[in-house]
């Protein structure tokens, strides 16, 4: 191994590889590589292309995400584009990307993108002639243990549910594939037979080709300096060579993405930094691989590897990852950093056990380049929140060139149509706000990711770096309590609390697909909920007060919301806010407050997303005000039977039903402080409270519930034995059940659609048209049979439904019911399309008598599917009024 390296170092001159030279159009060695694009300046021209003064839309980087979203723009339709690259085109870090097309992400968007870009990249050499370098080789993924397997049997599941190719593989079948991989630590592996390698400048140049084909103007050498905007919109780019006006801008600056957004007049916050990333090329090899080899990667390992030019391309993600600063935007160009042989080492001993062949293989070179990672692993995609027209498409996390595709063609969508035709939540720029703008912030949490990368992700794992940033006035108390954090937003729950005695490292470190160790503990918090009463901190919820001097806020929320708002002072209204489609863009509560005053409870991740939303349709009326109160306010949910004697005797006033009916809110004193609005409803379906208290008062009005509480065997509890409740009672939450896909005629929430109100509400036209076709999926509840929760493995999420031995859904979300002692899963189901492709309506028989089936990492279990939930808290009225919304959906 140490000769390898040594000889690595004697190579003189270290020859820069074809695969990493930059085939943009320029000549070297006298000879052009390929013809310039019509509309393309190049470096070779005497003279730069003139700067046009307008465009409908401007994008700034000219690598693979930059040109797959111009491709896509102009593929669909829409003119006067112009991309700019500050260097040459593809010279950044596109010209030194790995070049790996696997489908193999964690997320279900994630991979849908990379499939469609596989097929893209496929493509693209026929529709331009310009030969990208694809080879179809598939790709192994390896496991060293049993937990590494049962996560690519679950990743398996998940890819057959989309209709991608893999295979579940025995280490034999392994060496068959591929003679160079060592499989005796090896349990298994997940062979993906369509993944692909190809070159990645070459991809650049056709996407390129083909959108200068479409009528998009390419500059070069043209540096974007800042994006001017007036009242909220994108009115201008500003560059080196002058200005362009424009109605959109797109940030696809990946390295520079970040300062960028900086230098614009209205900052744009996009939160990603820079790390070093490495990897090897070695001399061909004396049995020379072939191309079509599966790539291997092998996360146990922390490597990839590839077959390149009769030889090998290897790298890894390591867990002392070295962070770089970008301000450097005036390096036009991605130069190979410096070699770090002593920092690479393990990740070269992994490929050496891994790969006991390559022993004698002579190495080329040692890459050094920089890539942008993003605080959760996530990409960053969409119309930024305050700047209208402006779009982000950045921070890919080393999966560039596997997601571009995809990613380009959603963003290209979502500019045409005001949406893309996926759930791009998840990768959502707006799902982060300022708070995570923060350099030092950014820098730590990198140093995280990168391991994290391919590090075994358990359900419910929480990252480590960035903590105790946004925190409840209760924190400390909490904490001394027992409390274990988990991290929303920025801001610090309580997950549950270690009763005194447990061991609370181990409880900590504690990773299994199976049934976890808090498992009594959560069950003794609902436990307490359904029997006394427990007090659960909620201050990470979303609070925004709406308010006008006439009626603007009443119409303005009549027109966003579902529901019908226009109730009596002290009223509560659950209700959604829908989009043209009728899915949800947030789901909320509202409280009226006086006559043009209104309090929304959202969930903690719509921070900026809900107050986008909502701004986006505000008319400008000075006399019309939303202010975000989330850090005013400290929320307690007190849930239980006994809720209401506690509040009774801080307040000395009668909590019972009949004095403070259900879903109800008033402001009243409790202990010593006044001004706290007090609400009958707890987020789960069990009966209690929730509080808003003013901060400087939570410290005390928390310590006086817990003081008068004790009587009543009062104890705190955390946000999983929340997840329990609300599971059982079949209540869907935004983001995780619900989304912008999702209507409330297909999670049965009809009764909350007021279709009779006066105002024509946003998605209302929509939802008629739904009632009369009827709806093609159903969110159902699902209770696991024959599933023992001691042996076998969970559901968390993302198993897929069967239903009479068919595909019908996938599961959103799914807890342990402790009342019922089963696993409940929630999720949408459909029934096969009809014979003319097209989806068919759902009907009741569909749901009720089908024998259905939740798949776990490969293994289904049988599972009772159902409308309503079990518990008897139910009325029977309610289970009846579930069944008719359902027959009512059917024409009846």
């Amino acid at each position: 191994m140490c000769s390898c390296v040594r000889s690595s170092r004697a190579l003189s001159p270290v020859l820069l590889p074809r695969l990493l030279l930059p085939q943009t159009g320029y000549r070297l060695a006298g000879r052009s590589l390929w013809t310039t694009p019509h509309c393309m300046a190049v470096s070779g021209d005497s003279q730069l292309l003139p700067l046009p003064s307008q465009a409908r839309v401007v994008i700034c980087g000219g690598g693979v995400v930059g040109s797959s979203v111009a491709y896509h723009l102009a593929k669909m339709g829409w003119t006067d584009i112009v991309l700019l690259e500050q260097g040459r085109l593809g010279a950044g870090t596109t010209r030194l990307c790995a070049g790996i097309v696997s489908v193999a992400k964690p997320l279900s968007i994630e991979c849908q993108m990379a499939n469609y870009s596989n097929s893209l990249y496929q493509q693209l050499e026929e529709q331009t002639r310009v030969k990208t370098g694809y080879v179809n080789t598939g790709s192994l993924c390896l496991a060293q243990n049993q937990d590494r397997f049962i996560s690519l049997k679950r990743l398996a599941s998940r890819l057959k549910v989309m209709g991608i190719s893999c295979n579940i593989i025995k280490p034999k079948e392994i060496a068959k594939l591929h003679p160079l991989v060592n499989i005796h630590d090896l349990v298994g592996a997940l062979h993906l037979p369509a993944d692909a390698v190809v070159s990645p400048p070459d991809v650049n140049h056709a996407l390129a080709v083909a959108a200068a084909g479409h009528g998009v103007q390419i500059l070069e050498r043209t540096t974007v300096q800042q994006v001017l905007v007036e009242k909220g919109q994108v009115l201008a780019v500003e560059t080196d060579r002058g200005s362009i006006e424009c109605e959109y801008f797109v940030n696809c600056a990946g390295q520079w993405a970040y300062e960028l957004g900086q230098a614009s007049e209205m900052k744009v916050s996009i939160p990603l930094h820079g790390c070093e990333h490495f990897y090897l090329l070695t001399k061909p090899l004396r049995e020379t691989l072939q191309p079509n080899m599966p790539v291997v990667l092998d996360m146990d390992g922390r490597i990839y590897a590839r077959p390149w030019q009769g030889g090998l391309l290897s790298g890894g993600f390591e867990k002392n990852p070295k962070p770089i600063f970008t301000e450097g935007r005036n390096q036009l160009e991605i130069q190979n950093m410096q070699e770090d042989w002593d920092h690479f080492e393990p990740m070269l001993s992994a490929l050496l056990r891994r790969m006991p062949g390559l022993e004698s293989a002579e190495i080329l070179q040692l890459v050094n380049c920089p890539e942008s990672f993003t605080p959760d692993m996530r990409c960053l995609m969409g119309e930024t929140p305050g700047v209208s027209g402006y779009y982000v498409l950045a921070g890919m996390n080393s999966s560039g060139l596997a997601l571009a595709g995809g990613a380009g063609k959603y963003l290209a969508e979502w500019m045409t149509y005001g949406y893309p035709t996926a759930n791009v939540w998840p990768l959502d720029v707006k799902r982060f706000g300022n708070l995570q703008s923060s350099r030092t912030f950014l820098r730590h949490r990198v140093m995280e990711v990168v391991p994290l990368l391919y590090e075994l992700k358990v359900p419910r794992w929480d990252f480590q770096t960035g903590r105790q940033l946004r925190t409840s006035p209760l924190y400390d108390r909490l904490d001394t309590q027992g409390a274990r954090w988990m991290e929303k937003h920025g801001f610090e729950r309580p997950k549950y609390f270690v009763p005194p005695g447990k061991d609370l490292l181990s409880l900590d470190q504690s990773k299994t697909f199976y049934k976890p160790d808090w498992f009594d503990i959560v069950g003794a918090e609902v436990k307490c909920c359904k029997e006394a009463v427990c007090v659960i901190d909620m201050s990470s919820f979303t609070k925004f007060e709406l308010t006008s001097t006439k009626d603007q806020a009443l119409d303005l929320l009549q027109h966003l919301c579902a529901n019908d708002l226009d109730v009596p002072v002290g009223h509560i209204v659950h209700t959604g806010m829908l989009n043209e489609r009728g899915g949800y863009e947030n789901d909320c509560s509202v409280v009226r407050l006086s006559k043009n005053s209104f309090f929304i409870i959202s969930p903690t991740d719509q921070q900026v997303h809900c107050w986008s939303w909502i701004k986006k349709h505000m008319p400008s009326d000075p006399h019309l005000h939303l202010e975000d109160v989330s850090w005013k306010y400290t929320a307690l949910n007190l849930i239980g039977p006994r809720a209401m004697d506690v509040l009774a005797e801080l307040s000395y006033v009668s909590m019972t039903p009949d004095h403070f009916p259900s879903m109800f809110c008033k402001e009243m004193s409790v202990g010593y402080a006044n001004g706290i609005r007090v609400m009958s409803m707890t987020h789960t379906g069990e009966p209690g409270f929730m509080l808003y208290i003013p901060i400087e008062y939570a410290l005390h009005v928390y310590n006086e519930v817990m003081s008068v509480g004790q009587k009543y065997g009062i104890r705190n509890a955390g946000y999983y034995a929340l997840r329990s409740l609300r599971i059982e009672k079949f209540f869907a939450f935004w983001g995780q059940d619900l989304d912008t896909f999702t209507t409330p005629l297909e999670c049965g929430r009809e009764f909350r659609v007021k279709f009779d109100k006066d105002t024509d509400f946003l998605g209302r036209e929509a939802l008629m048209q739904q009632r009369q076709d009827g709806v093609s999926r159903r969110f159902v509840m699902l209770v696991l049979e024959d599933h023992d929760t001691e042996l076998d493995l969970w559901p968390w999420w993302g198993e897929p439904i069967y239903c009479n031995g068919q595909l019908a859904g996938a599961t959103t979300s799914s807890a342990y019911s402790y009342t019922l002692e089963r696993h409940v899963c929630l999720g949408f189901v459909s029934p096969p399309p009809g014979p003319d492709g097209l989806p068919t309506p759902i009907t009741p028989d569909f749901i009720n008598r089908g024998d259905y089936e939740v798949d776990i990492a490969g293994q289904r279990y049988p599972a009772k599917a159902k409308l309503y939930p079990f518990s008897s808290l139910f009325t029977q009225q309610k289970r009846r009024k579930d069944e008719m919304e359902l027959s009512n959906l059917h024409g009846k």
